[in-house]
């Protein structure tokens, strides 16, 4: 659960991001793990869900911490949040995420999806189309 005000709007990185609306400082606690808030999913649901809910979670989802076999879908705008390899944020703690530098209101908010998901891969086409970045972005799916 996001834990300062933000918004979802177009991306340079891909599509649609997550972007403060509010200043951050670096240092601050952006996220706690919240599953009173955050919907978790068995993976043994997922086959029963419609085509389309299944690719919705595929794209929006994580490994839960610590439980294998279980994914995390965010109830809050964080599922739009984008993979960067320079990310402003740090999510290797899998309960707490916080800012690791500044963040202007209008900025995106970014993190690295290997920090919090194993074995994270871009997707061949997002490999492509963020190939000639000099960043490092690119998302195969918003956290």
């Amino acid at each position: 659960m996001l834990l300062i005000d933000t918004y979802v709007g177009p991306s340079a990185i891909e599509g649609v991001g997550v972007f403060a609306a509010e200043p951050i400082r670096a240092g601050q606690m952006i996220y706690r793990f919240a599953p009173e808030f955050d919907r978790l999913i068995e993976l043994s649901e997922i086959d029963a869900l419609p085509e389309s809910i299944r690719r919705f979670v595929d794209r929006y989802t994580y490994p839960y911490p610590g439980k294998p076999g279980v994914l995390v879908l965010d109830a809050d705008n964080g599922r739009h949040m984008n993979h960067s390899l320079t990310p402003n944020t740090d999510f290797r703690d899998s309960v707490y995420g916080y800012a690791i530098a500044d963040i202007a209101p209008g900025e995106e908010i970014t993190c690295n999806y290997s920090e919090f998901e194993p074995g994270f891969e871009m997707m061949p086409s997002m490999v492509a189309a963020h190939a000639g970045r000099s960043n490092g972005n690119g998302s195969s799916h918003a956290r």
